[in-house]
């Protein structure tokens, strides 16, 4: 049962594309009230990935959550991926939720057989074992065998597989409402619905026809 104040969420972010997807994961995180803490895990590839698409370097990694957010961070604490000691890593550290966004097909591999081989999967590894939840925003396309495959075999071992896959009937505008819209579903998923997030209830032209 996922607590409704004071949520410990994990972020995971590897170098599948998609950087945007992590920034406004964090920046919504951070503004959540019912999140007491952020525990953020970037991969090698994923602070390249900051440094390609948004032109953020990493440097001082615990500086990057103020780079992404553009002001203070109070909630996130930036975790090294090689620190496989970390909190996170063990089941009897309580953390409520874990995203992993975005989600590279060599995470999604690590993950779905339980190799543990850096802190990212450990911890997924630690969500599944432990009955927690945890989202996977896999970013890669066309999706080969052995990618389906593992998504089979994540989801049914608790995982939920969320593509980052953009919805367009909330009429979009800008990429920005694309982004928060696909986040905003994410983060529902953890027990956190968005004041932001597009709710379809349907054409007028349906519900005239019901009536």
């Amino acid at each position: 049962m996922l607590r409704t104040q004071g949520q410990i969420v994990t972020v995971g972010v590897t170098g599948a594309s998609g950087a945007i997807l992590a920034q406004k994961t964090l920046t919504l995180l951070e503004a959540d009230d019912r999140v007491a803490r952020v525990h953020l895990v970037v991969t090698e590839a994923g602070q390249r990935l900051f440094a390609e698409e948004l032109a953020i370097s990493s440097g001082d990694l615990k500086q990057l959550p103020a780079r992404l957010l553009g002001r203070g961070a109070n909630k996130i604490d930036v975790l090294p991926n090689k620190d496989v000691g970390a909190s996170i890593a063990s089941g009897s550290y309580e953390v409520d939720a874990m995203l992993v966004v975005p989600c590279s097909m060599g995470t999604l591999a690590s993950i779905a057989n339980g190799t543990s081989d850096d802190l990212i999967a450990r911890a997924a590894d630690v969500m599944l074992k432990e009955g927690r939840k945890l989202v996977l925003c896999v970013r890669d396309t066309p999706f080969s065998r052995i990618h389906l495959e593992n998504m089979l075999r994540a989801q049914q071992a608790g995982a939920v597989i969320m593509p980052a896959i953009p919805a367009f009937y909330h009429d979009p505008k800008t990429i920005d409402d694309l982004v928060t819209q696909y986040v905003c579903r994410v983060l529902a998923q953890i027990g956190l619905p968005q004041e932001k997030m597009y709710r379809w209830t349907g054409h007028a032209s349906t519900k005239e026809a019901k009536a």
